[in-house]
């Protein structure tokens, strides 16, 4: 769930099966924004389907939107659109693929995530090509688009162009729209619209899941190595013992899959005015326990951690968090739940 800059009246919720919708003033209108259902791959309790949607920085005056889905091959694709004479409703047929990624051979680990940078440039957050382990070696090789954070310029009238100052950009071993790798599947990620600073929440195989954080005054993540599959979390997983972590970017902080935790969902810095006690706090979930927790990222650690489960109640299948034009956070459920955190009154 996005709004378009500026729009405070105005939400825009992705479902995976292929609609955006809009809830104008908390009232959920008729007719889909987009209906990309014929476009997608999609079976119920899967990984498919669409999955984001971004919308330029200057929407205002480009009308211009990005969609993020797997098609009926189950590849990835980066698709822009434009707005019709109905801002309620987009034009279908201005369709432009952006970029598409090779993605047939397993249906999980897609990633999925839009959202437009500090800088002005789209990233995007794949995931490692599926299955279990990382059998196609996806991580580490810097040659492909999976398992990475990719960063592109959009600004040209079709397609993307590679910005100079990517760490790959004039690198011949590696591909150029590459930001950062060693990504498993990043389920979400975002920036801190104070700060800018970029979190990632990245799934974990079977016990660890983590979250990264790249401050702005570091430079975002630029070429950062964040690990897999040399390592899950903090820990070593190809070889189980023994790995070297010279060289890679540990997450800030992890938890293990005790009490039924399974899948981490990341979310975003509330820098909303509705809950002070949340303030700066990075809010985060688990898909299968349910729970809701934050921290602070303060002098490059998790500090301040706090569990807001008893309060917020989401219930299992966390699937997403939401940030709309005031910076206030919603927290959504794959069985259709859409919550605003509000003060208690």
């Amino acid at each position: 769930m996005t709004s378009t800059p500026g729009d405070a009246t105005r939400l825009f919720v992705v479902e995976q099966t292929g609609k955006i919708r809009i809830l104008q003033n908390d009232v959920l209108l008729g007719t889909p924004f987009i209906d990309l259902s014929s476009k997608i791959s999609y079976s119920p309790g899967g990984e498919r389907g669409l999955f984001s949607v971004a919308f330029d920085p200057h929407f205002t005056t480009t009308k211009r939107f990005y969609v993020y889905f797997t098609n009926p091959s189950g590849d990835i694709r980066i698709v822009r659109y434009l707005v019709s004479s109905d801002p309620n409703v987009a034009d279908a047929s201005t369709a432009d693929t952006v970029i598409k990624i090779a993605h047939s051979t397993y249906d999980n680990h897609n990633g999925g995530q839009l959202q437009f940078g500090p800088d002005g440039m789209l990233y995007a957050a794949t995931g490692d090509g599926g299955s279990g382990g990382d059998p196609d070696g996806n991580g580490q090789n810097k040659q492909v688009l999976l398992a990475k954070m990719l960063r592109l310029n959009v600004d040209g009238p079709s397609g993307y162009t590679i910005p100079p100052d990517n760490p790959f950009a004039h690198d011949a071993t590696a591909a150029p729209e590459i930001w950062a790798y060693g990504l498993r599947n990043p389920w979400r990620f975002s920036f801190d619209r104070q700060t800018s600073d970029l979190y990632i929440a990245d799934v974990g195989q079977a016990a660890w899941e983590e979250v990264d954080v790249a401050p702005l005054s570091s430079g975002l993540g630029r070429g950062a190595n964040y690990g897999w599959n040399k390592m899950e979390g903090k820990h070593c997983y190809s070889p189980s013992s023994g790995c070297s972590t010279t060289g890679l970017t540990l997450p800030v902080l992890e938890y293990d899959h005790s009490s039924g935790a399974c899948s981490i969902t990341g979310g975003y810095v509330y820098r909303g005015t509705r809950v002070s006690a949340l303030a700066g706090q990075y809010l985060y979930s688990d898909y299968c326990s349910g729970f809701v927790k934050s921290f602070k990222f303060s002098g490059g650690a998790a500090t301040e951690q706090k569990d807001w489960t008893t309060e917020l109640s989401p219930g299992h299948n966390v699937s997403s968090f939401g940030q709309d034009a005031n910076g206030d956070v919603y927290i959504m459920t794959l069985t259709g739940g859409l919550s605003r955190i509000l003060e208690k009154p």
